[in-house]
């Protein structure tokens, strides 16, 4: 009996302790990776680096000249659209579109070598400053070597044919014909991508992705991607293009595109919506996410090629809502040349370049970026305070975010004009642009000029 209870117990403990099932050891194993944002992110500032068109070079080495004065504006991660050789096969324009990458693993050579690459990391990198790189998951080029070696990896007609991506609700083409969507039916594909994700962050430091189109591809791939990249022993940053709950919620991403808010920002610039708008958006955020958090923004490359300027969009709002994002909850993002300012759409497809001169916005910028690092209320995701309304009509919205012992408050005349709004109790502090100290009573009517706007700092 005591040789049998002995057997039992050895039984036992192997099973509980040698013999764990391979599920079981990869649960534990994705439990322990860190997720959690990065600390250099907690209070970042986003700046988009279009390297085709920020020089007339084109250049790593010619856009390494700008790092220092970005450095001084107060930006924290550069995301660089791809920087990846462009396919030549079935390529629109003269130059082709950056987000048909013949090869993940390699530089485009219109902008350098691997050589000026690795230096102008390690500039950013001294500067104190982080990298993230643009990725293209959902296709590539079709002079990308997987095309041939691999076809069965890319999505393909009754006929074996491989084809551009289709969109599902219509069953046609989106017309990026320049481009052949990726099969992520296939697990070796998926698998290939993943290492050639890690090739970057192993081997050339980069300290995230901007995952392009991050919709388009299955929510478990993200994870696969999750429990791989964030394993490589340093904290890295995630940003989804897209504004799906699986993405921030699953933790395979610290940020998504707030799109949403930013087509309110248009509407309310041309009087097609108002501050109830952006109430209802921030409901609706709250509700759908309970991790991580939102880009806001008033352009990128997209918008500004394919949608217009700030100026083209927002008109005399373009300030009042750039400064907005800065002030509301997420993370701001600057587009290559919002700083000059960027008065024209950059073509897409050929070289344009953005002829920095009189740097008009960089004073602008550089307060808000520091507005942002210096008051703790205002950082991202949980390092931040929570906006709280304390005044809200169609045209005036009053917030403020407190965070420890740091309280900012936002006062915003988001209409064309003049509004008048009462607080239920007195605010005061120091606001931004005038860095003037402001008493604002309580109980009483106060009045906004159009698009006016204060951003009040108080401390203690």
């Amino acid at each position: 009996m005591k040789l049998n209870f002995f057997y039992a117990a050895l039984f036992f403990i192997c099973f509980n302790i040698g013999c764990k099932s391979p599920e079981a050891k990869e649960l534990k194993e994705t439990e322990s990776i860190s997720t959690e944002l990065p600390s250099w992110a907690k209070d970042a500032v986003i700046y988009e680096v279009n390297v085709r068109q920020y020089t007339e070079e084109g250049t790593f080495d010619a856009f390494s000249n700008h790092l220092q004065r970005i450095s001084d504006m107060g930006v924290d991660i550069l995301w660089f659209m791809p920087i990846h050789p462009i396919s030549e096969t079935k390529r629109k324009g003269g130059l082709g579109s950056y987000y048909a990458v013949s090869d993940y693993t390699a530089v485009n050579p219109e902008y350098g070598d691997m050589a000026s690459f690795d230096r102008m990391v390690e500039k950013i990198h001294s500067l104190g400053m982080h990298i993230i790189i643009d990725w293209v998951p959902n296709h590539t080029g079709w002079d990308h070597p997987w095309i041939k070696a691999n076809p069965s990896w890319y999505t393909q007609d009754s006929a074996g044919n491989v084809i551009d991506p289709i969109d599902e609700s219509t069953g046609k083409s989106w017309g990026w014909t320049d481009v052949a969507d990726l099969n992520y039916s296939n697990q070796d594909m998926r698998k290939a991508m993943i290492d050639d994700m890690l090739f970057w962050l192993k081997e050339k430091q980069v300290d995230g992705f901007r995952q392009d189109v991050a919709h388009g591809v299955p929510d478990d791939f993200w994870h696969q991607v999750r429990d791989s990249v964030f394993s490589i022993g340093r904290p890295i940053y995630m940003l989804a293009e897209a504004e799906m709950e699986d993405h921030r919620n699953s933790s395979s991403f610290h940020a998504s595109y707030a799109w949403e808010l930013h087509h309110v920002l248009n509407g309310v610039a041309k009087g097609e919506k108002n501050v109830k708008d952006i109430t209802a958006w921030f409901e609706k955020d709250r509700k759908t996410f309970d991790k991580g958090h939102g880009m806001l923004f008033t352009s990128n490359h997209d918008e500004n090629t394919w949608s217009g300027t700030v100026f083209d969009r927002m008109g005399d709002a373009h300030k009042i809502l750039a400064a907005f994002t800065f002030a509301f909850d997420g993370v701001p993002l600057i587009y290559s040349g919002q700083e000059e300012p960027l008065k024209k759409r950059l073509k897409f497809f050929e070289k344009d370049n953005i002829n920095f001169k009189n740097f008009e916005y960089q004073d602008f910028y550089t307060k808000l970026c520091n507005l942002k690092s210096d008051n703790e209320a205002l950082w991202n995701g949980s390092f931040g305070g929570e906006p709280e309304m304390l005044f809200h009509s169609e045209e005036v919205l009053v917030f403020k975010r407190v965070k420890n012992k740091n309280t900012v408050y936002g006062i915003f005349n988001l209409s064309d004009r003049a509004s008048s709004y009462t607080l239920e109790n007195q605010i005061d502090g120091k606001d931004l642009f005038s860095n003037e100290t402001m008493t604002l009573k309580g109980n009483e009517s106060l009045t906004l000029k159009p698009w006016e706007y204060f951003i009040l700092t108080h401390n203690g």
